[in-house]
């Protein structure tokens, strides 16, 4: 693991690297002044595969140090009551419910993106075009693969037999 030193008044402790996650507005706005996709993690609160994919594999040194270098990462709370400007539009959630416990109701843009189950990662292109949602928990060797993938072979007119080839002949480093 990757650790940044932090000195304060004299003593030294050892700090873990982490994402830079953003809002995907924040996203949007970075990708205007320097192109990249952006990986975008729709959770919820109460997702046991959410936090278990936060506390492991969104701190593994790998997945930290390569999405933080080829992505913008967008951590986005899937029952948010908070609305989002996202491609010209604002997404709410007008069903939220500040007293329910657990489940809450779906924000719009979840809807948007096609999202329908928890964990879900949105892979969109430079111009925040969704390139596709993948649902499910992933360990760092499985999410190596997307990564990789949507960032060094994916084109707008990739076939099926491309990703499948891809796919077969990939072999995780992490």
């Amino acid at each position: 693991m990757t650790l940044t030193l932090v000195t304060l008044s004299g003593l030294v402790f050892g700090q873990a690297a982490s994402i830079n996650w953003m809002s995907i507005e924040e996203a949007v706005a970075a990708q205007k002044k320097e192109p990249r996709k952006i990986m975008m993690d729709v959770y919820t609160q109460w997702c046991g595969p959410c936090k278990r994919m936060m506390a492991t594999t969104f701190t593994d040194v790998n997945v930290v140090n390569y999405l933080n270098e080829h992505y913008y990462a967008v951590k986005f709370d899937a029952e948010s009551p908070d609305p989002v400007s996202f491609q010209d539009k604002t997404y709410s959630n007008p069903g939220y419910n500040p007293n329910m416990l657990g489940r809450n109701s779906t924000h719009e843009l979840s809807r948007a993106l096609g999202v329908s189950a928890y964990p879900t990662l949105v892979y969109l292109d430079e111009k925040a075009k969704v390139i596709a949602p993948i649902s499910g928990m992933r360990s760092p060797g499985q999410l190596e693969l997307f990564l990789r993938f949507f960032h060094e072979a994916y084109t707008p007119d990739v076939q099926q037999e491309q990703w499948e080839a891809y796919q077969k002949s990939f072999s995780p480093t992490w």
